[in-house]
């Protein structure tokens, strides 16, 4: 998986779901490729061998993650340049990805003294603890990390509380050693998934993005209704539902088909808003379009334990009832705005005038 920072444009800032990413290059841009190959490279022998037990497949995952988020994402939005990565950072991605390694190192330790945590198992856990905080912070804010803070908080203190409010006393070592050194808190179920099944099936729609299928999507919608009565907005549906197909994610759909749709969709005569409104409503509905879905569809597989093809067929009828809802609202709304397809299929330069049926290029 090769990861690659460059400067987003304003377009790219408002539909980010993340923070500020740093916008490396040269030895850093090097060095965080090469973290990501390697990544890469190790789930890829995971989940062809399975070499190693759960914990320490998920502990890894884990550690490749924060290190490559300390990387990638800057304590401040305005601490110092985007350009590199400071010391701290260094340390912290370097810290992230040694920790990581500890439940492998120490496997069979850990297993011995499961319950009994030693002094070094806390403070290994308490900074795995600390470290997700931090990445959390990072890409979504404060806002996540206050909540886990407070539920945090009441575990370890909600003994003081009276009446109904409070709870039996639970140790420092009880609450470390069920966030960070067992298959709970954070190598709980989530995380399972994501290194056995999100992060593979992301992996793929990668390869299939830079193999040229955005390109390849967008083309096949606009040469099978770009010529038709509200052409743009039908292409903005069916491209972002097989974008969906591949991604699994709104914004990632946004990002890669908006850039083209939105302005098509404009220049033949729809409003901004509508464009906007169309553009979105297709791309999110690519988080229930199969095979790939969101992270919630593999989650609910390990949860209810059944097979994610069922998963996969119970979401194909809602998913394609979900774009063709959106086709026939942009088709009618083409219908009330007389927005004609150009009359030649073969192509597109604008809206035909329903009087004459000749195209009028925009």
């Amino acid at each position: 998986m090769q990861v690659q920072s460059v400067a987003p444009d304003h377009g790219q800032e408002e539909f980010s779901e993340h923070g500020v990413q740093r916008r490396l290059g040269g030895g850093w841009l090097a060095v965080l490729n090469g973290i990501a190959l390697v990544f890469s490279t190790y789930q890829l022998i995971v989940a062809a061998f399975h070499p190693l037990s759960s914990l320490v497949i998920r502990s890894l995952h884990v550690g490749f993650l924060l290190c490559i988020t300390f990387i990638l994402y800057p304590a401040f939005k305005s601490g110092g340049k985007l350009s590199k990565v400071g010391v701290g950072d260094t340390a912290l991605a370097v810290g992230a990805l040694a920790l990581s390694t500890y439940h492998w190192v120490f496997e069979a330790e850990l297993i011995q003294r499961s319950g009994d945590p030693s002094t070094l198992d806390l403070v290994v856990g308490a900074a795995l603890v600390i470290m997700c905080f931090e990445a959390t912070r990072r890409m979504l804010g404060l806002a996540l990390p206050i909540v886990c803070g407070v539920f945090l908080l009441y575990g370890m203190f909600g003994h003081l509380l009276p009446g109904s409010l409070g709870h039996r006393e639970y140790g420092f070592d009880q609450i470390i050693n069920q966030l960070a050194l067992g298959t709970e808190g954070i190598f709980g179920i989530p995380t399972l998934v994501s290194a056995t099944y999100i992060f593979l099936f992301i992996l793929f729609g990668s390869f299939l993005e830079h193999a040229g299928m955005i390109n390849l999507f967008n083309s096949l919608a606009l040469g099978f209704v770009g010529h038709t009565k509200g052409g743009p907005a039908k292409v903005s549906v069916i491209s972002s539902g097989l974008m969906g197909t591949i991604s699994g994610s709104g914004v990632a759909n946004v990002l890669t088909t908006g850039q083209f749709t939105i302005p098509l969709m404009k220049k033949f005569g729809y409003s901004g808003v509508f464009a906007g409104a169309v553009e979105a409503t297709s791309s999110m509905g690519g988080q229930i379009m199969p095979p790939v879905m969101g992270a919630v569809a593999f989650i609910m597989a390990e949860n209810i334990n059944v097979p994610y093809a069922e998963i996969v067929k119970a979401a194909a009828i809602p998913a394609i009832l979900y774009y063709v809802t959106a086709f026939w609202m942009v088709h009618l709304e083409a219908g009330r705005k007389h927005l004609v397809g150009c009359c030649r299929w073969w192509c597109w330069c604008g809206p035909c005038s329903t009087a004459s049926r000749r195209c009028s290029p925009a």
